[in-house]
């Protein structure tokens, strides 16, 4: 027993000497020693303003479940627009490397990808919980990862707003005549569904907005919903809030990841990070639905804020000219067409379902 004593103590004696070369190294109860973990450290950029509710804390959220489901094997530090790149440039930084991570939309991207706009929101298109769908039983973001792999960027959905409002307005919108020549903030295939209408459409960054609708450099903005915009206090520079969102009725935020930081994780890391923005996709659609209702409240109430629905004959006319662009950009190549005719697919059977399964009346 004294021979086995001395025996254990030396080895505990070795062992506390190489643990002084490196503060990861522990010891357990039993005298034997842990392996030591490696600790991967990622950077992620967005296109919100740096902890603003919903949707920059919805990035934070998404790190926080990378750090929990990997057992703080991978940590993630988030950076707000601005603060490493500009909210515009996130993914060109994913691309070439820069950094791990992005979080922001894809329709930001048309002008690189302009079938990025399906994975994001297509006006009078998919519901959230139908671009959930597509997406995840559809074959859609097997797609989207497709369309993003020359990029060396790999997507994933990582959040949604659910629908959206149609935005805020500082003049009466009574017919598509005041539509002509209105300047708006408007991204993704839903400003060019405004300029074939008669409006300039301005891709101007979240935390830009309002100033520049207070300014009057734009007649008129959309950014999310009720939970958003009061916390940017649109209401303090327009009184008219429009509604339906036409131009995102579902909308889904993207995680996205740099394709040789993903592919150089472990397996089983690769599909915690997967895994990670599942739940990320899912907590924030419900963060949205429980406070756009609480918000939208406040607006009315609290500041006064009109609240009007868009007149008939602007949405028709929005409605027809969205069928006519979402049909062109499928044509644009052979990728784009597959996405379009997967989309159309399955829009196409969803709204039969919806049609049945939510008639009330």
């Amino acid at each position: 027993m004294k021979r086995r004593h001395f025996v254990t103590a030396g080895a505990t004696a070795t062992l506390l000497t190489a643990c002084g070369q490196s503060k990861d190294c522990s010891i357990s109860t039993a005298g034997a020693s842990t392996e030591k973990q490696e600790v991967i450290k990622w950077t992620m950029v967005t296109t919100w303003p740096p902890g603003f509710q919903g949707l920059g804390t919805g990035a934070e959220y998404l790190a926080e479940q990378i750090n929990k489901l990997s057992n703080g094997r991978i940590k993630v530090k988030v950076y707000g627009a601005g603060e490493l790149v500009p909210a515009l440039q996130v993914f060109d930084a994913v691309s070439s490397g820069s950094v791990q991570m992005g979080h922001g939309a894809s329709y930001y991207w048309k002008g690189k990808l302009p079938s990025a706009s399906f994975f994001s929101s297509v006006p009078f298109g998919l519901s959230a919980q139908e671009m959930n769908s597509w997406l995840l039983k559809g074959g859609g973001l097997e797609l989207w990862q497709e369309l993003y792999a020359p990029f060396n960027v790999f997507p994933m959905p990582g959040g949604n707003t659910d629908i959206q409002m149609a935005g805020w307005f500082n003049k009466e919108i009574k017919s598509l005549e005041d539509i002509q020549g209105l300047k708006m903030r408007i991204p993704g295939l839903g400003g060019e569904v405004l300029k074939r209408a008669g409006g300039t459409p301005e891709l101007i960054a979240g935390g830009e907005i309002f100033s520049a609708l207070e300014m009057g450099r734009i007649d008129a903005a959309e950014f999310v919903g009720p939970f958003n915009d009061l916390a940017f206090g649109f209401y303090k520079a327009a009184k008219f809030y429009y509604y339906p969102g036409w131009q995102e009725p579902g909308t889904t935020l993207e995680a996205i990841i740099n394709k040789e930081a993903m592919e150089s994780l472990p397996q089983d890391l690769q599909e915690i990070v997967k895994a990670a923005c599942l739940v990320a996709n899912n907590d924030m659609l419900a963060e949205f639905t429980l406070q756009n209702s609480k918000a939208l409240k406040t607006l009315v109430e609290k500041h006064g804020v009109i609240l009007k629905k868009l007149p008939k004959d602007v949405l028709d006319k929005f409605q027809e000219i969205s069928e006519e662009l979402v049909k062109e950009l499928g044509e644009n190549d052979e990728l784009s067409n597959k996405i379009y005719a997967s989309y159309l697919a399955f829009k196409e059977s969803a709204i039969e379902w919806r049609q049945i399964s939510q008639s009330l009346s």
